[in-house]
């Protein structure tokens, strides 16, 4: 097996350069949730405005007749877009969970799914509640005790 000849193949890790930190950008194409999760809500729409114009561009390239490279970035454009729609999505969501927190009623968007039987069952407190009757009635007459001796 033949090694890699490059020179950087000898130098010990601490001593490579160090790489800037990537940011998303139109030549680079990955983006990285986490990095997106720290942007505003209208940096990611414009960012995602940014996205979808390259993918018409790369659209027209492939129907033209675009180079390979042009043709494999479609589908990293595609999941970049996924990605920051995502984000956003998610970002909306909180904001809305955030202005609903402690009022009575809230959105069926945000209140658990669970099943349908789960959510038309009765809660636990009102199942096991007692009518005024059942309540004099096992006050009055309460279980036996009975001490058996074997």
């Amino acid at each position: 097996l033949a090694q890699a000849a490059s020179p950087l193949a000898k130098v010990p890790p601490q001593h490579l350069p160090a790489t800037p930190p990537s940011t998303p950008s139109r030549t680079m194409g990955r983006v990285k949730a986490y990095e997106l999760r720290s942007k505003t809500s209208k940096e990611l729409l414009k960012e995602l405005d940014e996205m979808k114009a390259e993918l018409a561009t790369l659209r027209v390239a492939k129907v033209s007749g675009g180079a390979a490279s042009k043709l494999a970035k479609i589908k990293v454009v595609r999941k970049a877009i996924a990605r920051i729609l995502t984000v956003y999505n998610q970002k909306q969501k909180a904001e809305a969970r955030k202005a609903c927190k402690g009022k009575k009623y809230v959105p069926l968007d945000l209140r658990p799914k669970k099943t349908r039987a789960i959510r038309r069952a009765l809660k636990v407190e009102q199942k096991y509640m007692k009518t005024p009757r059942q309540k004099t009635k096992s006050s009055n007459f309460p279980m036996r005790r009975f001490a058996v001796t074997m």
